[in-house]
């Protein structure tokens, strides 16, 4: 039977039958849970073969005792090949990129050590092909008398479900950076709305101008590259705007960066972008200029000033039309247009070694050469004209015309500062001007810049300040006798109401102090 019993001496018959008859009946109630267990195994047997989840018995050490045919087909084990073999050896030995994966790191090991149920979507299984696959599983312990004994583990293949939550994911990255450039693009027009009127258009009918505007029809229906030169001040983003509003591109925004505006340490990261975590202060993936203006334009002003190790980046761009983010090695394809301005001698930095070759050749693909305001003279009074009807709409006034001694002393005047300076001193003028027609003092043209770009005598340009003759004069006799005009029609009269300065608009120390330094005295 299995079992021995003592009988102590003497003994009774009745005894002895009271204890075999014991003894079968445990033999009898064994036989008939052995029965059970195999009739509950036969009749669960279906339900575990036909489930999709694999199933393992694990016991107390991680050995499987018992694999379902699903966690076979899952695994690529045979029953033999997985019973008695402990988990962690066939399939947990990795994590997904091959580094170690100790067992007792796993929740399966916490289940059984610790008897609480764990579950989890991180983990992959490998199989006996040497692949792995993406799983999900749960784990339960089994007890008895409170002892864990065991532990039922059930697990299924997520890799689809991955796959689509990666591609999901990366619908969203890519919803989250097409938000991020619209937001930027809507930036970049509403900056370009704010900024209108400050040259929103070219103005001038001189040959000089109109045959640059003659080579802008040429070039704007084209791709190709632009390097357009000039002083500054002459307008070189304007003719950028032009070019742009003529191409194919209109539509598409025209990014401006300004190169000698960004620091040299951020330069790659405000043309290229960045990743999240490329830099210190780098707290989120950041797209540059050049994606930015994909599809458009990107005007690079002050190129001369762009880093070396930024032209090699932008040579690149150029060559490849594409470049990769800061902190990044992953290729961005984009398709973009390049205009480059300067005012320095991109030649002479090549020979200098400053500027790359290369670079200057690809980027010279069709130069640009914007002339200064000295040798388009008659556009100035267009130009007054459009800055003058600026200031009245910016300033709520009314203003008819400059004067006719001002526009005398625009026309003669060097302007080292090109368009620019013109605006800024139309500007001055119209915020000191009391009546429609602005006057325009001397001082106020006066920028302290030496007049070595000045016109050279008998240039022609409008009527001379200097008198009939049309000769041009210097700045400093244009002044005095400007102001000696001025002294006659106060009557020599300097401080007070109707004086000279209040004319000129000038404190009454600072006109004796310029007639002064000018040599102006009154005749006997």
């Amino acid at each position: 039977m299995g079992a021995v019993d003592y009988i102590a001496k003497p003994f009774q018959s009745e005894e002895v039958i009271a204890r075999v008859e014991t003894h079968l009946t445990i033999a009898r109630l064994r036989s008939e849970l052995a029965e059970r267990n195999r009739q509950l195994e036969a009749a669960n047997q279906p339900l575990l073969d036909s489930v999709g989840d694999g199933i393992y018995g694990l016991d107390i050490d991680g050995n499987i005792t018992f694999a379902n045919p699903a966690a076979m087909r899952l695994t690529g084990f045979s029953g033999d090949s997985l019973i008695g073999h402990a988990i962690h050896e066939l399939h947990l030995f990795a994590r997904w990129d091959g580094s170690p994966y100790h067992f007792i790191e796993t929740g399966i090991y916490q289940t059984l050590k610790q008897g609480v149920a764990n579950q989890s979507d991180a983990d992959v299984f490998w199989r006996q092909s040497g692949d792995h696959f993406a799983v999900s599983w749960t784990c339960t312990p089994i007890k008895r008398d409170g002892e864990v004994q065991g532990a039922v583990l059930a697990f299924r293949d997520i890799t689809q479900r991955k796959r689509q939550e990666n591609q999901l994911r990366d619908a969203l990255s890519e919803v989250e950076r097409l938000r991020d450039r619209l937001q930027a693009e809507n930036a970049y027009l509403q900056a370009e709305v704010r900024s209108e009127g400050r040259f929103d258009s070219i103005v001038g009918e001189s040959p000089a101008l109109k045959a640059v505007l003659d080579q802008i029809d040429q070039v704007a229906p084209t791709n190709s590259s632009v390097l357009i030169i000039g002083e500054s001040g002459t307008g070189k983003e304007a003719m950028a705007r032009a070019i742009h509003d003529l191409s194919a591109r209109r539509d598409r925004p025209l990014i401006k960066v300004n190169c000698g505006a960004i620091t040299p340490s951020l330069i790659e990261s405000e043309l290229f972008g960045h990743e999240k975590g490329a830099f210190t202060g780098a707290h989120k993936q950041r797209q540059g200029h050049f994606e930015l203006a994909d599809g458009g334009t990107i005007f690079l002003d002050e190129i001369g000033e762009l880093p070396l190790d930024a032209q090699v980046k932008l040579l690149r761009v150029l060559q490849e039309h594409e470049f990769s983010r800061l902190g990044s090695e992953t290729a961005i394809q984009v398709d973009v247009r390049v205009i480059a301005a300067t005012n320095r001698d991109l030649v002479d930095m090549v020979e200098q070694g400053t500027f790359r070759m290369d670079l200057f050749y690809r980027l010279n693909v069709f130069p640009l050469t914007v002339p200064p305001l000295r040798d388009r003279r008659e556009d100035i009074p267009l130009l007054v004209a459009k800055f003058l009807s600026d200031q009245a709409r910016a300033q709520g006034r009314a203003f008819s015309r400059v004067s006719e001694d001002g526009m005398k002393l625009l026309m003669t005047y060097h302007w080292p500062g090109n368009i620019r300076e013109l605006q800024n001193v139309i500007e001055r003028a119209a915020i000191l001007a009391r009546d429609k027609v602005v006057p325009i003092a001397p001082h106020l043209v006066d920028s302290g810049i030496p007049m070595s770009a000045a016109p050279h005598p008998g240039e022609p340009v409008g009527t001379s300040v200097a008198g009939a003759d049309d000769e041009f004069v210097t700045l400093a006799e244009n002044e005095a006798r400007y102001i000696k005009r001025v002294l006659d029609h106060t009557g020599w009269a300097i401080a007070g109401k109707g004086g000279a300065a209040e004319v000129l608009d000038l404190p009454a120390s600072t006109l004796r102090s310029r007639m002064k330094k000018l040599g102006i005295e009154r005749s006997a």
